[in-house]
């Protein structure tokens, strides 16, 4: 499976949270305590939103501890709102069309998890996408292939109901091939201004996702770290697993929920298909 990380909130340098926490993402890219495996090193990728209309993206086939152009870029680099994501593949190829975050004009989604019997479903759900969306398909990944279905039913304009749609198109095509199971998923997907977070499987046992909680009362709780003086009141982070281990920091996001933020101000909703 994989790893990944959102966060949202006043401008940070990407290696603030890709590589100084204690359980950071490129830490978990070696050591993952909640993963499927320990190690994801199938390449990695970040993106993140600047002065320009569209989201900025870099990624690469290198494991994310080993490559100098992603600690280099994250020691510049500074955002408000930025994706990162760490790789392990469930079967398609290591290659960079295939490393997440995908972008889409300004909308960047990323995904932990798998579609279960995906090669048996592959044509049905490729020939549900959009026809002028398809031609922007680049890589192999079942991954990608959810959020163009996700396009298609209209994420753009309502992600709640357009995700419902892609993942229930999945499971009805999924079950049709004998598949018990088809989705198992974290997903996350922005459009510079508003996250949303899913969890789900159809299995019930979906991979791990948190939130973080209040930072100002975690800095009320806890004046003695350092690290949480430098946190703006407004961070948020949803993230695969902890980036540490401070009491009472995260929360885990229930199964069969969507995680949304915006401003300043979340909400969770359940989610199902349709």
């Amino acid at each position: 499976m994989c790893r990944w990380l959102a966060y949202a909130g006043s401008p940070v340098r990407l290696e603030d949270l890709l590589y100084k926490p204690d359980n950071s993402l490129v830490m978990q890219s070696r050591h993952s305590r909640l993963g499927v495996e320990p190690m994801n090193g199938d390449g990695f990728g970040v993106g993140w939103y600047g002065d320009r209309e569209t989201p900025g993206v870099f990624h690469s086939i290198k494991p994310a501890w080993n490559d100098r152009n992603l600690r280099e870029l994250s020691a510049f680099a500074k955002s408000g709102r930025f994706f990162a994501h760490i790789r392990a593949t469930t079967g398609t190829a290591v290659q960079e069309t295939n490393c997440h975050p995908f972008r889409h004009g300004r909308w960047l989604f990323m995904h932990n998890g798998v579609l279960t019997g995906f090669a048996t479903m592959r044509r049905d759900l490729s020939f549900a996408i959009d026809p002028a969306l398809y031609p922007r398909l680049e890589g192999s990944t079942d991954s990608e292939v959810l959020f163009f279905l996700a396009l298609t039913f209209g994420l753009e304009q309502d992600p709640v109901p357009a995700m419902a749609r892609a993942v229930g198109l999945v499971e009805q095509i999924g079950r049709e091939r004998g598949v018990r199971y088809p989705v198992q998923m974290t997903v996350a997907t922005t459009d510079g201004d508003t996250l949303w977070a899913f969890r789900y499987s159809s299995e019930g046992r979906s991979r791990s996702l948190f939130h973080n909680t209040d930072v100002s009362t975690l800095r009320d709780q806890h004046p003695e770290l350092p690290e949480l003086r430098d946190l703006a009141d407004d961070a948020l982070l949803v993230v695969s697993e902890p980036l540490g281990d401070l009491q009472g920091a995260w929360q885990e996001i229930a199964e069969s929920t969507c995680f949304v933020a915006r401003g300043g101000h979340t909400e969770l909703r359940p989610f199902a298909p349709a």
